[in-house]
């Protein structure tokens, strides 16, 4: 296994925003996210910091099931529907649809409901956005060069997961100015169906096929597709040593970061205090959001690096056992100072693994799969971590200082690198076209 070399005629942004469709995908992806960022940012807002309301761990829990869940539940659909369906449209309607169950959300946290009425149409905002985010991936191929893809998506994914983050600081303004309560809180949500609207009109401006998809090869039930597309993507990872040693490492990793998750957020909004100028509170959230951008980027820069100098499976251990030192060593404490450098080593090193893990699927597996084992590898990424914040949510005590849980989460790391040497060993059962193996120590075979 190796990671994707860089081009000699490497193209650069300004060649990608040179083309018209590809300007306006991107466009419409900025516009999007940015809604999507804002909204996030705003029900985090109304449900954890909202001072009309009391967020326990067990409203924390059902808040992340509605963000999370829909990406493992409605995701497989999304990609067989869109394989039927012209994307163009799917972009356009979903947008719609998002807007229109935005302002019901807004509506329903202005008016102080709670539980299943504003879960359930933050949940519909939630599911309907796979079919967006999904859309403008698949539609990035009849766009651009397809030896140019892995740069045009890297430009349109940083920028897009930018624009999330810029909505959220919107959000964190917007509510500063509007007030913290419902009826602030419920303006500031209703904000977002801009963003939305924007990316419908931008996305309506593709002619009619332009996105894809040229054919369709999908079988004609939607569910059939799915459940055979799922069972397909577990018996091809489980012959992939590579893959299903990455997976227990990449899903031990979301365990432990929902567990810490949950405590960070309980510790924000009840237990820690301003120090200088780092502030707690929802403050403190923008400020764990901009670490974890800082260590996604770091990754994103060295994963590359440290994969050509010591191999895939030292870079995946070496990722588990830095994680698990931070969560002990900087979680313990449980300063804002010492929280914020944790977050950014486990996002960090997380990210470390989960770039490991794409590039085996990408490398690993026969093309005629990937994409179901993606399928599979999306569900269970988010379903780990809905289970363990919501496992989570029923032991730790309100103001989330639990130096067990902690603890737990560290040692979750260390089974997660304890199952990734023990896969790793198996021999692969199938050889599929163009595989890379890799000696002892995870360096490629030429």
């Amino acid at each position: 296994m190796t990671t994707l070399a860089v081009e000699k005629n490497h193209w650069g942004s300004r060649r990608f925003l040179g083309i018209p469709e590809y300007r306006r995908l991107l466009a419409t992806r900025l516009a999007s996210q940015w809604g999507d960022g804002l909204f996030q940012a705003g029900l985090a807002g109304a449900v954890l910091f909202n001072p009309e309301r009391q967020a326990d761990p067990a409203a924390i829990a059902a808040g992340f099931a509605v963000l999370l869940l829909p990406y493992s539940l409605i995701g497989p659909f999304a990609g067989a529907l869109l394989d039927r369906w012209d994307r163009k449209k799917v972009i356009v309607v979903a947008n719609v649809l998002r807007a229109v169950f935005v302002l019901f959300t807004a509506l329903a946290v202005g008016a102080g409901l709670s539980g299943v009425p504003l879960y359930v149409s933050a949940l519909v905002v939630m599911g309907i956005g796979r079919f967006v985010g999904s859309g403008l991936s698949a539609s990035l191929p009849h766009l651009v060069p397809e030896d140019h893809l892995v740069e045009a998506n890297a430009l349109a994914t940083t920028a897009g997961a930018i624009m999330a983050v810029v909505g959220a600081a919107c959000a964190i303004g917007f509510r500063t100015v509007l007030g913290a309560g419902d009826g602030g809180s419920g303006w500031t949500t209703g904000i977002a169906a801009a963003g939305l609207l924007l990316g419908a009109f931008i996305a309506s401006r593709f002619k009619a096929g332009a996105l894809g998809p040229d054919e369709v090869r999908e079988p004609h039930n939607a569910v059939k597709a799915v459940a055979r597309g799922l069972l397909d993507g577990g018996r091809a990872t489980l012959r992939t040593p590579s893959v299903t040693a990455g997976l227990a490492a990449l899903l031990a990793h979301r365990a432990g970061f929902g567990v810490s998750l949950i405590i960070t957020l309980l510790l924000m909004r009840y237990s820690l205090e301003d120090v200088g100028i780092l502030k707690a509170g929802i403050g403190g959230l923008g400020e764990i959001a901009v670490a974890g951008g800082a260590g996604i980027l770091l990754a994103g820069l060295l994963t590359d690096r440290l994969v050509s100098r010591f191999g895939v499976k030292r870079t995946i251990c070496g990722a588990l056992l830095l994680t698990a030192a931070a969560q002990a060593g900087l979680g313990l404490p449980m300063t804002l100072p010492t929280i914020l450098a944790a977050g950014f080593f486990v996002i960090f090193a997380g990210q470390i693994v989960k770039l490991c893990v794409d590039t085996a699927v990408q490398h690993d597996v026969g093309d005629e799969v990937r994409g179901r084992v993606f399928a599979l590898y999306d569900t269970l990424f988010n379903v780990t971590q809905v289970t363990a914040v919501t496992i989570t949510a029923t032991v730790v005590p309100l103001d989330g200082r639990s130096p067990g849980l902690l603890l737990t989460a560290a040692g979750l790391y260390l089974v997660g690198l304890a199952a990734y040497l023990v896969l790793s060993a198996r021999k692969r059962q199938v050889q599929h076209p163009g595989l890379v193996r890799e000696d002892d120590g995870g360096h490629p075979i030429r």
